[in-house]
């Protein structure tokens, strides 16, 4: 039961608890993972809404494409190997190499399924404030179109944080296995 005040609403969290114990998620995939599972739900649960999914699955195509420059060599990226290596002549440890190219490859994978979405999103958020700091803040706000700088500005690394951000607060949004993993409430919109 809940009552109005001016605005506000006293929710009676006996409901509350009722209604977390009856969710959709596989009751085995619960089970197993006992307390995991309910923070599983709460990593996973998103609403049925089509402008976050656009953002989600944008980024993901785009991270995708940095990813697998990284990753694979493709799109004229120079691949696994060369790319730890590109990041040891910057003077960064080999974990750090290791932590952009997983977050932009699985994190971009993760995106285009709208899987686990929110930890993909943290985690790009982390590693493109390191990039900003670490390498990109010395060459200033701008990309290097014209080839008349040192190297690219972080003006693409605020709009990765800002969608990133949006998907770890709203979760994946439709089209995602979040989404057909989440539970269901008719109060919800969508």
């Amino acid at each position: 039961m809940t009552l109005p005040l001016r605005g506000i609403q006293i929710v009676d969290f006996t409901q509350v608890q009722a209604y977390q114990n009856k969710s959709p998620v596989s009751p085995s995939l619960a089970e197993h993972a006992g307390r995991g599972g309910i923070m599983l739900r709460k990593l996973m649960n998103t609403q049925n809404e089509y402008s976050v999914a656009l953002a989600r699955i944008a980024f993901g195509v785009v991270f995708f494409a940095h990813g697998a420059q990284k990753m694979l060599g493709w799109f004229g990226g120079s691949g696994f190997s060369e790319t730890i290596s590109g990041f040891a002549k910057f003077g960064m440890p080999t974990a750090v190499a290791l932590f952009a190219i997983f977050v932009e490859f699985f994190g971009s994978l993760s995106l285009l399924l709208g899987l686990l979405s929110r930890v993909a999103a943290l985690a790009i958020i982390i590693e493109m404030i390191g990039a900003v700091l670490t390498v990109h803040i010395h060459n200033g706000f701008f990309m290097n179109w014209m080839g008349n700088q040192k190297g690219e500005g972080f003006e693409y690394h605020i709009i990765a944080v800002a969608l990133a951000f949006l998907i770890f607060v709203r979760g994946a949004g439709a089209v995602s296995i979040d989404h057909l993993v989440s539970p269901r409430d008719s109060s919800r919109n969508g």
